[in-house]
């Protein structure tokens, strides 16, 4: 017996989730309900199946092919021209319909006994049998009505609420004899609801009901859509788990990964290939497709979540269904009944009200209220560059597609045949991406000068001696080991302009990229002695012989990550003495809880040494943290003070450039050695281009992005810095635990709120129009306070993510209590108030 599978369904009411997908094809319990038809036909021995098409039929075809590898034959008819209806296109194949056949429909869940239905029909020598099942809300069917023998007596599709004669409906699987089409015209739309039944019963053909015993559900919307998700997780119909049932009621994929501290509830099924992050709560109900990435302290309340979707950390998803290769990035919430269609991006601490539908390749930006949906156009294309570079989760949003296509970027903004230089910290997701870049840059035409794992102040140092357009490097983000960072360097080291990024940008969005002919294509070289011309330039700018005769011992931690020995060998051939910790690399990402654990083993061991103190080096040799010799850690704006303190004292009259958040203390302390102070813009690249372009600038930084020696290169430099220390400190005979009892006492908070992308442009105007403008400083955000006055609070947006950050400093430590609470007031209520008044903004 053969079967006729009518999937030429559009599926209009699953918006968004068939835009680009047939209706037959979306997932129920991670396979397509077409498939989950198929096995039924196939229990009931009906392995002949002749698939009726007309919407998008190549993704069908292409996912069953001949029907082999689900045990039955597939055979094909495919609409053309236009959808001839349900009747319409089966009548289109009666040529291969030479005996009872059975219909079914492409969009229902259905464990009917089909075997018993086709003995009725035959047992009734009928000429068509149409399968029904009682519903308790019959309106959405078509409704039949038959004798005490089956026969069919009257129907009414889709009838109102007046016009209910019957709950026993129409499931759309019908059997029939071949010679029952022949009251069909040829190529003719028509219905077999509509046109067939009430012409075969009017011609008092013989026609039967058979009333079905069993489940039936027509996805014909979205809540039936989820309801027979919960539905087939309860087993409540009969259909075939594609994964293995690991204990009662949970379900799990192969080589998927799920973290001890996971807490799952039952019924759960998680697919292939999945990776469930540390703490993630999933309830009863949940459907987790193949390749899915779940962040750590996630929260899923039953969602449906389609193949190749990522939920980023302390997301919450309801009662929603997100499709297909779609992100739902950290802290966004999803709430209940709301679909993400495929492809799109819910950034940052997003929203999606209930109910809302967002339609396939949009993106949601960081911090949004989204109470509409969104069908047309695209929201804005988020930037390439960020505070510091190109960065994004690793190998979700920096993949190695997406690193050739940014390498290919970038040389085509440089003539052909430039050199460039590539670096890494060694992890292998940083090989990863470079090799990538590589790619991309060589099919470009330009020359790579490949420094492989090199720690960053390295590279920066070589860079101007190598003649070259400029450099790359790739590391694991600083403050967040889920992230990728790519930081381009221009030919002296320094981050490139802002004009530089936009031009990368408009390459990489408009897919402006020439590509090299074959002998143009780039070439790679591996240059030697990299090390030894950053050891060279090092050591002109110490002084040898104090560092030799301060017989130093030092205790440095390099927290599993960093590239390369070169401070030990240096420090020995200064005949300073240094003890190295958690030198290995590991795998895994260290995290903050990991590195405050290991900073206070540090500690312990300075203490249990005598050493003169410790530092724990981190973001591939830029930063650092001090510990002092009774093991006390030094910094953040404690280290800020302390460095330029000390910088000071050996050059006084010297310039120093700070972020504009930096403590008063720097202030202070500059007015005892007679110095300068010089604010930027609170990211890296400010500082570093300020301390190139002022005269006798001797350090630039902060305790949080790193120090900056302008004379050694233009960037941060963990490893000089502590030969430094070392130096200043025996040249000024003190110890760390000395000079940072001698430094100001400034009060330094910092705090922060919660402000939508679409805010903060109107928070900081509101900020201004608000204070006179004699107590405003406008270098990066908005600081208010008297000029020359250590009281002030400074109110900056973040430049990655929907927040603001408050710093308040001043000696009195009430004056900063008090100003902290007033203006997190102020800031909260106005970014409530604009929430109000624009709450559907995106």
């Amino acid at each position: 017996m053969r079967a006729v599978l009518m999937a030429g369904g559009s599926g209009t009411r699953l918006r968004p989730l068939t835009c680009d997908l047939p209706k037959p094809m979306v997932p129920i319990l991670n396979r397509p309900i077409a498939e989950h038809i198929i096995n039924l036909l196939k229990r009931h021995q009906i392995t002949e199946v002749i698939a009726t098409l007309h919407y998008l039929p190549d993704v069908l075809r292409d996912y069953f092919q001949d029907g082999s590898d689900f045990g039955v034959q597939m055979t094909y008819a495919v609409e053309e021209d236009q959808p001839l209806g349900t009747a319409g296109c089966v009548k289109n194949i009666a040529e291969l319909l030479d005996e009872t056949f059975l219909v079914i429909s492409g969009d229902s869940i259905t464990d009917f006994d089909l075997t018993a239905a086709i003995e009725f029909h035959k047992q009734k020598q009928s000429k068509a049998t149409l399968i029904l099942t009682r519903v308790p809300n019959p309106i959405e069917f078509g409704v039949v009505i038959t004798d005490e023998e089956g026969k069919i007596k009257r129907f009414l599709e889709k009838p109102s609420t007046s016009e209910i004669f019957s709950d026993t409906v129409n499931t759309g699987i019908y059997i029939l004899e071949p010679e029952a089409l022949d009251y069909l015209p040829d190529n003719t739309e028509s219905d077999f609801s509509k046109d067939l039944f009430p012409l075969l019963l009017a011609k008092n053909e013989p026609m039967y009901g058979y009333i079905a015993q069993g489940y039936w559900c027509d996805v014909g919307h979205l809540d039936a859509y989820r309801e027979a998700q919960y539905d087939a997780l309860d087993r409540k119909v009969k259909l075939d788990f594609a994964y293995e049932e690991i204990s009662p009621g949970i379900w799990i994929g192969q080589n998927t990964f799920v973290d001890t501290t996971a807490h799952i509830e039952t019924p759960t099924i998680i697919g292939d290939n999945c990776r469930i992050g540390a703490r993630v709560q999933i309830e009863a109900g949940t459907v987790i497709g193949d390749n899915v990435t779940v962040g750590a302290d996630a929260n899923l309340k039953r969602p449906i979540v389609w193949n190749g979707a990522f939920v980023g950390e302390e997301a919450h998803l309801s009662a929603c269904v997100i499709s297909r290769g779609s992100r739902v990035d950290r802290r966004a919430h999803v709430l209940e009944a709301a679909v993400v269609g495929s492809l799109s991006t819910v950034g940052e601490e997003a929203q999606i009200s209930t109910g809302v539908r967002v339609w396939p390749s949009k993106k949601i930006e960081s911090g949004a209220i989204l109470n509409i949906n969104l069908i047309w156009g695209n929201t804005a294309q988020r930037n390439l560059f960020g505070q510091r570079g190109v960065q994004g989760l690793a190998n979700i949003d920096i993949t190695p597609e997406f690193a050739v296509r940014l390498g290919s970027a970038y040389g085509s903004t440089l003539k052909p045949g430039s050199k460039v230089t590539v670096s890494r910290d060694q992890r292998n997701i940083s090989r990863m991406v470079t090799r990538s870049l590589i790619a991309g840059l060589m099919s470009v035409g330009v020359d790579i000068q490949n420094l492989d794992a090199t720690a960053i102040p390295i590279a920066r140092t070589v860079i101007p001696t190598m003649s070259v357009a400029g450099g790359i490097h790739v590391r694991v983000h600083p403050d967040r080991p889920d992230y990728t960072l790519i930081e381009f360097m221009d030919a002296k080291g320094i981050n490139i302009s802002k004009a530089q990024e936009k031009k990368i940008e408009g390459a990489y969005f408009k897919e402006d990229m020439r590509r090299a002919l074959i002998h143009e294509v780039g070439d790679v070289a591996y240059p030697s002695q990299v090390i030894d011309r950053y050891c060279t330039a090092f050591e002109k700018l110490l002084h040898v012989s104090t560092l030799t005769n301060s017989r130093a011992k030092i205790v440095i931690d390099y927290v599993y990550a960093v590239s390369g020995a070169v401070l030990p060998q240096m420090l020995d051939k200064f005949g300073a003495d240094a003890v190295v910790l958690n030198a290995s690399l590991n795998k895994h990402a260290v995290t903050t809880a990991d590195r405050e654990g290991l900073l206070t083993q540090l500690g312990h061991v300075v203490e249990a040494l005598k050493a003169n103190f410790g530092v724990q080096v981190s973001a591939n040799g830029e930063q650092l943290i001090l510990v002092d010799e009774s093991g006390f850690p030094i910094r953040g704006e404690m280290l800020t003070a302390l460095m330029v303190d000390m910088i000071l004292t050996s050059n006084p009259r010297g310039t120093v450039v700070v972020p504009v958040h930096a403590s008063s203390a720097v202030e202070q302390v500059a007015r005892r050695h007679d110095g300068r102070v010089i604010r930027t813009k609170a990211n890296p690249t400010a500082l570093m281009e300020a301390c190139q372009r002022n005269s006798n600038v001797v350090l630039g930084g902060s305790g949080d992005t790193g120090f900056i020696f302008p004379q050694l290169h233009p960037g941060f430099d963990s490893m000089f810095c502590i030969a430094k220390i070392i130096e200043m400190l025996t040249i000024q005979e003190r110890s760390l635990a000395t000079a940072r009892s001698e430094l100001p006492r400034v009060i330094h908070r910092t705090q922060t709120i919660r402000c939508p992308w679409t805010a903060k442009g109107a928070l900081m105007r509101y900020l201004v129009e608000t204070h006179p403008a004699q107590n405003l400083e406008l270098i990066d955000g908005v600081k208010i306070g008297q000029p020359f006055d250590d009281n002030w609070l400074l109110v900056l947006p973040d430049a990655s993510e929907p927040l603001v950050h408050l710093y308040a400093n001043s000696g009195d430590r009430d004056w900063v209590d008090d100003t902290i609470r007033n203006y997190r007031h102020r800031v909260q209520t106005f970014v409530e108030r604009q929430q109000e008044y624009h709450p559907a903004e995106v």
